[in-house]
């Protein structure tokens, strides 16, 4: 658990309370959290290290309500909240263990069929200078995988797929496919087939997002 500051301007006024980070960063991208669970302060401050707090006035003025638990919802999606970079630190180096565990699952050493152990992937990651993000791997597994090629003979298992996306989704679908696709064709109806290749870790989160955003209305069929 992490103490930082959450922060919201109205004009010339900034507003500021103590939050727990990782609850307020759930709470910001809009996934369900207890705002309970997101407070970490009795009071909403116009400036938080020197102990001042917001009068009653400006609050309702602001917000349309004292209520400390409804004004301190607002401040966070609607403001900026403080990322220390220890967190910073933490996220980046959890998502570096999420790609070398990829890769050490659906990685192959084209000389031999053989799986690549973690370590050698891990050098070679460092060795091949790769900055690793933190944003969804299959936005950054392929500029990743470019970069090791450079170091060792590393090729990923892949399926083909067809999937056929009804028109009222096309445009929700186009972003998530966008990274994967070879061949794409429209429809007069206005819907979409496409042929992807997939690295085989990937399919069944890829599964359950192209479910959830068509309702499960997508046709999908594995290729050979």
């Amino acid at each position: 658990m992490t103490d930082t500051v959450a922060r919201f301007r109205s004009g010339k006024i900034i507003f500021e309370t103590v939050v727990d980070l990782e609850n307020a960063i759930k709470l910001k991208h809009g996934e369900n959290v207890d705002i309970n669970d997101v407070i970490r302060d009795v009071a909403v401050y116009t400036d938080q290290k020197k102990g001042m707090r917001a009068g009653n006035a400006e609050l309702k003025n602001v917000f349309g309500t004292t209520e400390l638990q409804k004004v301190v919802e607002q401040i966070v999606k609607k403001g900026n909240i403080e990322v220390i970079q220890e967190f910073r630190d933490e996220k980046l180096e959890a998502k570096r263990k999420q790609v070398i565990d990829f890769l050490s699952r659906n990685a192959i050493d084209v000389r031999t069929g053989r799986p690549f152990t973690p370590d050698i992937i891990e050098k070679a990651i460092k060795e091949a200078k790769v900055n690793v993000q933190d944003k969804p791997l299959e936005r950054q597994m392929p500029d990743i995988i470019e970069k090791l090629k450079k170091i060792i003979p590393l090729k990923i298992e892949t399926k083909r797929i067809k999937v056929r996306i009804p028109s009222l989704y096309t445009g929700r679908v186009y972003g998530l496919i966008q990274e994967h696709k070879e061949k794409e064709e429209w429809f007069s109806n206005g819907d979409l087939e496409v042929i992807l290749s997939i690295p085989v870790g990937m399919l069944m989160d890829f599964y359950d997002k192209l479910n959830a955003v068509t309702h499960g209305s997508a046709l999908t069929e594995e290729m050979k």
